[in-house]
């Protein structure tokens, strides 16, 4: 049996460290404090047993649990990040741990009346009965992803400690930086030299991905232009009325907050302005290519459009794509999902098998030639002061990981 009270300690221990990671920042990792817990990790992997265990320059934490069997097995791999979103503060995590959770609301923090309320967030009614760690409501919780690298460390240290179980070599990394979407920027597939991996970053128990987004960021600027108001009539451009009218052209259905499952969208997730000038910062999303740069193409055309309009050059768009769904290479060797898929069944967890609203470390290195679906973490409600992981989800991710081992080894 894995030891709840030692996965609520390893877990406790990697919150209470700020991991925060800054998109503004050119350096890998991107905050020096990163630091802190990726030592920390290196030292733990060797102090557990795990061999040839690395960090390089950027932070980059590599190991290997050596193969217990006499035959030929594939090489697998588990991921997780360390580092926290900068949506939320990290700094200062206190978390609380909820013993046999009633089902009712969860005050978080009384003096700024804080409540974490099934009536709102109805997930946290499958966990009742358990024992759920919480925020104190002033900070995010890090469940995404230190849940996954709990995990992990907990599974490699059980494999160690219980021989009896059969597993070829098994690979696991953890990377900085991948809630600024860099994680796989600078990680070393061929050091890795897994066959395949999983990363350990997704919410519910059962979840099992292959699929995500086609992603990319666009940066809209308006360009306008200053006179004085008293004498601006015919020569004054305010470049917010036309930034208006770009975000006003586009669907207004099609916006995070109006879609599900498969459907894309265009999210304004910035926007700074004057009179001289304005910018846009949308990302866009889509798990269909097609669809994908058909939203590009939307964008390019209404800038084509108001310039026209116009008469002058009033509006540019610059589009990057930023990462692309993972299904096109996954798809090749579904046996990796189906392994996966199995282990939760002959643990009796019931596989959600969906895609992600979103985008992950997997999808860059299933690129970069190594296959690597997501799987279950436990976390729930991601990057803010109401984010929660049951105990027991972890556990249960724990197991997964090693009966996916014990699997991946079975001599065909």
């Amino acid at each position: 049996m894995i030891s709840k009270e030692h996965i609520i300690k390893r877990f406790i221990s990697y919150v209470t460290i700020d991991t925060e990671s800054d998109p503004t920042s050119n350096t890998t990792p991107s905050t020096a404090k990163q630091w802190d817990l990726a030592n920390k990790l290196a030292e733990e992997l060797k102090a557990i047993g795990m061999h040839d265990v690395s960090i390089d320059e950027h932070a980059y934490i590599m190991a290997t649990l050596p193969s217990n069997v006499s035959h030929e097995t594939p090489t697998i791999g588990f991921i997780s990040h360390f580092d926290t979103s900068p949506d939320f503060t990290g700094a200062n995590v206190n978390p609380q741990i909820i013993e046999h959770y009633d089902g009712k609301d969860i005050v978080l923090n009384e003096a700024e009346n804080i409540i974490l309320s099934p009536d709102y967030f109805d997930d946290l009614l499958q966990y009742k009965g358990q024992t759920l760690i919480t925020t104190d409501g002033t900070t995010l919780l890090g469940a995404d992803d230190k849940a996954g690298i709990t995990e992990i460390v907990s599974a490699m240290e059980y494999l160690i400690n219980h021989p009896e179980i059969k597993h070829g070599t098994i690979k696991v990394g953890f990377t900085p930086d991948e809630e600024i979407g860099r994680g796989a920027h600078k990680f070393d597939v061929a050091k890795f030299g897994a066959d395949w991996a999983y990363t350990m970053d997704g919410s519910q128990i059962g979840e099992l991905e292959y699929e995500n987004f086609n992603a990319a960021g666009a940066v809209v600027k308006v360009k306008g232009k200053i006179v004085h108001p008293g004498y601006a009539k015919g020569k004054m451009i305010n470049s917010m009325y036309i930034a208006q009218e770009f975000i006003n052209s586009l669907p207004r259905m099609e916006t995070p907050e109006h879609t599900e499952d498969y459907q894309g969208f265009f999210h304004l997730s910035s926007m700074t302005g004057e009179v001289e000038e304005t910018v846009l910062e949308y990302i866009i999303r889509d798990h269909d290519l097609g669809h994908f740069e058909a939203r590009k193409a939307v964008m390019e055309n209404l800038a084509t459009e108001l310039n026209e309009q116009y008469d002058r050059e009033v509006i540019s768009v610059e589009i990057k794509d930023q990462y692309f769904n993972m299904r096109e290479k996954i798809e090749p060797v579904m046996h990796i999902v189906d392994i996966a898929e199995e282990a939760m069944k002959q643990l009796h967890i019931a596989p959600l098998i969906k895609a992600i609203r979103g985008g992950t470390d997997g999808s860059q290195l299933s690129y970069m030639g190594l296959p690597c679906p997501n799987i279950f973490a436990g976390g729930h409600n991601f990057h803010g002061r109401y984010e929660y992981v049951p105990v027991e989800s972890m556990i249960k991710a724990t197991e997964v990981i090693c009966k996916i081992a014990e699997l991946a080894a079975i001599k065909k």
